[in-house]
């Protein structure tokens, strides 16, 4: 990813779907113009998920998805499945691609359901229309062939049509500052830091707070004291990485707004509420109790690592309890949530707003409580309910 890419957590994920041989992989090269996927007669060809990230008109940035066929037999072809039904939680729009040549399948009528099921909006693409004779064109199915290439262009813009309705307009910060506000954005550089860049919550701040006309102000937490000192009035907001959350806390004015890039994520992907709420479940961990730490992406973990060392010392210290730890990272979130006392998420920066939900919305299915990192520092430092004051009611929910 170059560095004017879009990440993958921005871009609209459309999913294609379907029974083995249906033509899904032909179907994906002819809507991308690219030799994406390995294509072959021999049934099950796609045997794990493939990834294209690419510009769609009217679109934009989008994420291609080519999934292993729902019909696939096997103990292996049931680890194809379960790959798919994953796909399903990160997806913003589905394209079942049918054998058109032999009409609906059983696994096609199941496909649908589970699109239903999940408030998937949907296309079905009845491929193989040069073979079959057939035209069919409605609201949200349409004839093509991936092999003639024929209604691909039509095809793309029902994707196009179908996403711009399901995916809503969001700001990480910019609907809540106005132009000429002076914001204060601490960022730690230490050894689990970037090099030579900057985290993507801060570059999104950044750019959001540049977009509103706004004057953002870029500090260290050791220097943020004499960059407080030496503007001309009080900034309207100061934004801290929550690792250091408590020091900044002390150092800002109770006058000045105070909160976090992993608190504005949460807000941004759509689960702050659930992670207020979640947080309060800290104070009711005993021992023995096993808390699941999860981040969306995956790196090598450093010392010092905010996930694996910081956040387990900061439990400790907060309950005095003696807790069983567990991490995961990128896409191995587990599908089992019952044997966990709490979960506490990374912002999501790096996985879009429906996976993120789909997570939340898991824990909250077995009634495990729910939160993220800057939400669960900011509680067990004593300052959640003044981080939330910029969102006017959320912070009388806190129960520090």
């Amino acid at each position: 990813m170059g560095l004017n890419d879009t990440p993958s957590g921005e871009r609209i994920h459309i999913g294609f779907f379907g029974r083995r041989n249906a033509g899904k992989s032909s179907l994906v090269n002819a809507v991308t113009g690219q030799e994406l996927s390995v294509v072959s007669d021999v049934r099950g060809t796609t045997t794990d998920p493939v990834y294209k990230a690419m510009e769609l008109l009217p679109l934009g940035p989008v994420e291609i998805i080519d999934t292993p066929g729902f019909d696939d037999e096997g103990e292996l072809g049931e680890l194809r499945v379960k790959k798919t039904r994953q796909i399903l939680a990160k997806t913003d729009v589905a394209v079942l691609v049918t054998d058109g040549s032999i009409g609906m399948s059983a696994c096609d009528s199941e496909l649908i359901g589970l699109f239903k099921e999940r408030g998937l909006p949907y296309i079905i693409a009845h491929n193989k229309s040069d073979i079959s004779g057939r035209e069919i064109r409605t609201d949200n199915e349409i004839s093509v062939s991936a092999a003639e290439k024929t209604n691909i262009s039509e095809l793309k813009e029902m994707i196009g049509g179908l996403a711009e309705k399901s995916v809503s307009e969001r700001r990480i910060i910019g609907d809540i500052i106005n132009a000429g506000d002076v914001v204060v954005l601490v960022t730690p550089i230490d050894g689990s830091a970037p090099k030579g860049r900057m985290i993507l919550p801060q570059v999104q701040a950044l750019r959001d707070i540049l977009d509103a006309e706004a004057i953002p102000v870029f500090t260290r937490e050791g220097q943020l004291a004499d960059t407080l000192a030496g503007l001309v009035k009080p900034p309207e907001l100061v934004i801290t990485d929550s690792q250091v959350f408590g020091m900044v806390s002390r150092i800002v004015p109770e006058n000045v707004p105070l909160t976090s890039f992993s608190i504005l994520m949460a807000r941004y992907k759509g689960f702050l509420g659930a992670a207020v709420s979640g947080a309060a479940a800290i104070r009711r961990l005993r021992d023995g109790d096993t808390v699941l730490i999860s981040e969306g992406c995956t790196h090598h973990r450093q010392c010092g690592d905010i996930g694996s060392v910081k956040l387990p010392a900061l439990l400790k210290k907060y309950t005095g309890k003696s807790l069983n730890i567990e991490l995961s990272s990128g896409r191995d979130f587990p599908e089992e949530l019952s044997g966990y006392a709490l979960v506490i998420h990374c912002g999501g920066c790096m996985l879009n707003e429906r996976e993120m939900l789909h997570r939340m919305n898991a824990a909250a299915a077995e009634g495990v409580p729910f939160t993220n990192y800057g939400t669960a520092i900011a509680f067990m430092n004593g300052i959640l309910r003044r981080s939330l004051g910029i969102f006017p009611g959320l912070e009388k929910e806190v129960t520090e």
